[in-house]
This record gives structure tokens, sequence and C-alpha cells, in this order.
């Protein structure tokens, strides 16, 4: 099958600010671009089926279901047959080898995906899959296997047994969301839910090198929100993600998403109301709103709840579709950044069908903070067409990228001030069903994008699941 990747220079529609002029520090620091350098296929026949609008092997909030370590690159997926695999490549190489794991997909659930990570200071590459407000399904390698990649035969061998707990350690029988992130120190954190959805609480494990230590929940489902149509005293804190800065400090963005319907104009829209952000300077053992001031502590009984004051830093009402888990990013000074997305005011202030309205009006904005501490955000200019999530990644430049829904790929320059986004790829030629995975990890170490699609199908028949590498500005 034929790709390509479309560039354009002109704007799609108005944005905050002025455009980037023709030439305005782009010798020094050049502006966003992706060219695209190659295209491999991971499976030919991967699993397809949809579910809660998406699928399996590519919900964007996996983190990670595509890293980059030590110049090789693994992936992990579900196939036909339902197993679930995981390959490894050298950077630049075509062909990937796979290793089938003892493992199959028990549902045909899009929430039940897989996410790796790896922990420095044994050289492991760590697996979680396969759960949605239950049991969980986990795997952890031999010790060195990514340290040394060229050396070591990837075969099942190098994969331990398929456990239903951290080597002994079961944080909850209602596990969601896993997400794994390294520690500055070189241990590795997981990220989930404990609890379902509309009641729920985040909580942290953390793995040293020889065990994993449950650290707690660090957010409350309890508390009573009200809107203009009514009150809910049950909700989830959906996280955007979870990621340390250069400085070693841990933001989190996130949504709320009420229990009780009360909340909405309308019951075909969604719960989720308002944006929100923390961060931690202590490894997530406590946690502080934009202004600092200290708001939770994690594994007590005071968690970072609704009701707590100066978490929102973009306020909005559920009556506009708010999508929880969408996107962040930290910058080369350690400042936050993030995607959102919702039906804005001007397509009316109630939402009545998530995925229709969504679909028809639903635009992507980009959220920042500034250096002298003040948020901005601005529209991306290129209407969803979905009603799936948008990635974002940043440069060495930090100019920014978003990934949107079939494969599309939008930019904008630091030298704007993040103001001038541009359409730079429309996806054509992919063939990609909607959201897309990203290997966040690679970008910092070559200036690849990688991107993993799984192509349009129709019922429960298999499709190509790809990964396509796009180069930065170097």
């Amino acid at each position: 099958m034929r790709r390509r990747t479309v560039l354009t220079t002109a704007l799609l529609g108005a944005v905050a600010g002025p455009a980037l002029t023709a030439g305005t520090a782009r010798a020094a620091a050049p502006g966003p671009s992706v060219t695209r350098t190659g295209t491999t296929v991971l499976d030919s026949r991967a699993l397809y089926f949809v579910s809660y609008d998406g699928l399996v092997n590519n919900n964007s909030f996996q983190k990670n279901g595509l890293l980059t370590y030590r110049g090789h690159q693994y992936a992990a997926w579900y196939t036909a047959d339902r197993s679930a695999v995981v390959a490894r490549r050298a950077l630049g190489a075509g062909g990937w080898s796979t290793i089938t794991l003892g493992h199959k997909l028990k549902s045909d659930d899009s929430h039940n995906v897989i996410s790796m990570g790896v922990s420095r200071t044994d050289g492991r590459l760590h697996l979680n899959m396969d759960s949605h407000s239950d049991g969980f399904f986990y795997v952890k390698s031999v010790a060195g296997l990514l340290d040394n990649p060229a050396s070591t035969a990837w075969t099942s061998a190098v994969l331990g047994a398929v456990q239903t707990s951290l080597d002994g350690l079961a944080p909850t029988s209602q596990f969601t969301y896993p997400q794994f992130v390294a520690t500055p120190e070189g241990r590795l954190q997981l990220s989930y839910r404990a609890g379902v959805s509309g009641n729920g609480r985040n909580a942290l494990a953390e793995y040293d090198g020889s065990s994993w230590t449950a650290l707690g929940e660090w957010s409350a489902s309890t508390g009573t929100y009200t809107s203009a149509h009514g009150s809910s005293t049950a909700r989830n804190m959906y996280l955007h993600g979870i990621d340390y800065d250069v400085n070693g400090r841990l933001h989190a963005f996130f949504t709320w998403r009420e229990q009780n319907a009360a909340v909405m104009c309308n019951a075909g829209g969604i719960t989720n109301h308002d944006t929100g952000y923390v961060h931690s300077t202590d490894r997530g053992r406590t946690w502080r709103n934009d202004a600092g001031t200290l708001v939770a502590t994690t594994g007590s009984a005071d968690t970072v709840a609704v009701t707590d004051a100066g978490l929102v830093v973009d306020a909005l009402g559920p009556d506009h579709s708010l999508m929880n888990q969408e996107s962040q990013a930290t910058d080369s000074a350690g400042l936050p950044h993030a995607i959102i997305s919702y039906v804005p005011g001007r397509f009316g202030q109630c939402t009545t069908d998530y995925v229709k309205d969504r679909t028809a009006n639903g635009r992507a904005f980009h959220l920042r903070k500034g250096s002298s501490g003040g948020w901005t955000k601005t529209e991306i200019p290129v209407p969803l067409g979905s009603s799936q999530r948008t990635r974002l990644v940043l440069d060495r430049y930090d100019n920014a990228y978003a990934i949107l829904p079939f494969g599309r790929i939008a930019g904008a320059s630091k030298a704007s001030g993040h103001t001038d986004w541009t359409l730079l790829s429309d996806g054509a030629g992919l063939n990609a069903f909607g959201e897309v995975v990203i290997d966040e990890t690679r970008v910092p170490q070559d200036g690849t994008l990688s991107v993993m699609y799984q192509e349009k199908s129709s019922g429960a028949t298999p499709s190509a699941l790809h990964v396509v590498d796009l180069a930065l500005p170097s």
C-alpha cells in the first residue's frame, strides 16, 4: 500500500496569537516538521474488534505500547488468536522478532491494553496487561535483558511466567489503566486505578530492582461536586499521563468523571469535567497543586479530592463531552503541556450524544504553563472528525506535535509561543482506525517519532498493525 506524508504551511483556521512569520528564529531553532523514513509491519493479522469506540491494540493512553531503550525498540499487542505478543528490533532495522506470551486476551474489551516499562536498576522489561476493573496479568523479564540486547537471544526463555500479581503483591482486585514510569534514579513505578469508572482512586506501586512495594492511593472518589443541573458524591480521576521532567518533578494532568449523570444537561453526554493539574517533588509520595500547596499524601487518608482548592487549570462543565485520558508532556525547562479536547461552546452549550457530537464538532486544544507561571490554551485548528484521543509530543526544540485520530499530525513552533498550529501530515494512505500509539521514549533519544497504528477493518476481521517512523528536526 502506498503511503505519503503531506506537508502544508497554510493555517487551517483561526488560532490564538500571531502566526509565525517566514524566517522567524528558524535558522537557530527550526520549526516543527515530519519526514517519513520508513514503515514496518508488526502483524499482518492483529486482533480487531471495536469496543468503547476503540481498539485494544491502539488505545492512545497506553504507557507504553511502544518503547525504545539502548538502541532497540519494543512493541506489544494481541494477535488474531488473542495471544499477547512482544517484539523487538534494532533501531533502523526493518524486521521485528516476536515472542508469544503464555496469555490470551480474556474478553473483547478495548481497555484491556498491554503496557510496558523498563527498570533501569536491573535492565528488566515489565509488561502489565488485560485488566479492566478486575485482575491483571504481569510478566517480568530476566535481569539485564535490555542492557545487552545484541548479545541476548530473544526467546521465550528471557521472559518469566505470566503472573496475576506483582511478584506476590496484589494491590487491588479492581485494577485498570496500568502506566509504567521510570524514576530519575532508575526505579520503576506503576500507576493504576483502583475501583471502577465513576468511583475509583489512583494509586502507585514501585519496583526497586528486587521487589514491588505498594505506595498507596493518592486520589479520592468522595466529596460532593455540584453543576448547574445537579450533584454527584462519587467519581474517579482520569489521568492524562504521569511523567517526570528533566528536573525530577512528577507531573499529572487529569479530568474528573462523576458517577451521577444528574450533573449533565442531557444523559447522552459524559460526566467528565474540568482539567486539573498536580505535581510531586518527592517521587509521588506527596502531591501539590499548581501554586505549590500540599493537597495530598500518598497512602494516607489525605488524598487529592474534587473539593481541594487550586486544582483546576482549565474550567469546563460536564456538558461539552470533555475527553478523559488525553495526553501530556514536559518541555526542556520542565514546564507541563497537555492536549485536551471537547465540543466548544460555539457549537452549543449541551451535547446530547457523546460520540456523534465529538465527531461532528470536537476540537483539540493545547494547554501549557508558561515560564511566568500563567496558563495558555490554544485551539488546534483541525476538526477531530472522531470521538477519539490526540497524543502530544515535544521535540528537542520544544516544538509541539499533536498526533490526531487517523494518524494526522499537526505542529506548532516554540518560537510562536505554540500558536501557529499547522497540519503537517494528513494521514493519507494509512487507513488508520482512529487512535494511535506513540513511542514517547524514542523522541528524546534520536529525534524519531514512531507511531503504531492499526488499519481499519470491520466486525472481527483481523487487520494489519504497523509502525511508521517520522524524523523530527535534528
